[in-house]
């Protein structure tokens, strides 16, 4: 997951390159999801890891393209540019080490690497911990997390150097780093609000009306959602939509992260194209209010629920 480089590095952006500094608040809670955590044994020599020496890569196409999670719709940056931000940090861990990341790269727990919704893939951030003032620089190569209150998932590795570990999250700055010979066509204007981290409104096409209308329908409180029964993609019925993306490369990276989250759906979980979009499905459930039982089990761990919809 480290990249490693003779380019020298510039930690911050030159003085005619001003970034926007965008304020996450701060979270009543947070941490790992559900039992995610640390792997069983890891490297005793944490503290050897070494930072990736930010350089100029091309970036990945699939994962610069605009996308739909969870009713929220993000555009990534296209270029590299400022962006400084302050928000949550979190750490993922055993539950995803080994699978794809959005850039295709496998996720390695005990690299220097990080997730994030917008900045551009591969590229490189120097994070430090408001609390203690640890600094480190990370490989952006995955994309996440998709919790309005949560800035950036860092790799167990990341956070553990951060001191991040023994509470599970902690504000932190997230800051771009522009390396020396990036080409000048890669590098994108600093003007415009591309710092801003935050989601846009779920577009139309995406997301109809209705849809949303019977996502927001919560069932009584103690009721369980259940899976259902695997399904082949052209089936019809009632579904649930976690989210939506240009690219599939980006679908099956997600995909791949609700199934190691939610393993009791993951035999459901599937992939749905229609108009040149790959949509994360899970269906199809005997009825609109199982489907919003699931719909508010899924919501309780993830922070949003994912939209009912029938096809």
């Amino acid at each position: 997951m480290s990249a490693c480089g003779t380019v020298a590095r510039r930690d911050a952006p030159r003085a005619e390159r001003t970034p926007t500094t965008v304020i996450v608040p701060a979270p009543r809670g947070g941490g790992y999801y559900l039992d995610d955590g640390p792997g069983d044994g890891p490297p005793a020599d944490l503290d050897s890891v070494a930072e990736p020496e930010p350089k100029w890569e091309p970036l990945h196409r699939g994962a610069s393209r605009p996308y739909t999670v969870l009713g929220r719709s993000y555009a990534p940056m296209t270029g590299l540019a400022p962006y400084r931000a302050r928000g949550l940090a979190t750490w993922y861990g055993r539950r995803y080490h080994g699978k794809q990341t959005s850039s295709g790269e496998i996720y390695n727990m005990y690299g220097m690497s990080a997730a994030h919704p917008i900045l551009p893939i591969p590229s490189y951030a120097r994070i430090t911990n408001l609390q203690n003032n640890r600094s480190v620089v990370v490989r952006i190569n995955d994309r996440g997390p998709f919790v309005d209150d949560r800035l950036i998932d860092l790799s167990y590795a990341a956070a553990y150097k951060l001191g991040l570990l023994p509470r599970g999250s902690g504000m932190v700055e997230v800051e771009a780093i522009i390396p020396d010979g990036a080409p000048a066509t890669a590098v994108a204007s600093a003007g415009g609000t591309r710092g801003a981290w935050r989601p846009e409104k779920p577009q139309s096409s995406v997301a109809p009306p209705q849809e949303e209308a019977a996502a927001s329908a919560a069932p009584s409180k103690g009721e369980a959602g259940s899976a259902p029964a695997p399904v082949t993609a052209d089936a019809s019925g009632v579904f649930l939509q976690f989210g939506a993306f240009g690219s599939k490369d980006n679908a099956e990276s997600y995909l791949a992260r609700l199934q190691a989250q939610f393993e009791w759906l993951a035999q459901a979980l599937h992939i749905f194209t229609r108009d040149g979009l790959f949509r994360v499905h899970a269906g199809p459930y005997p009825s609109q209010s199982e489907a919003r039982r699931a719909a508010q089990r899924i919501g309780e761990a993830l922070g949003v629920r994912p939209m009912v919809l029938t096809r």
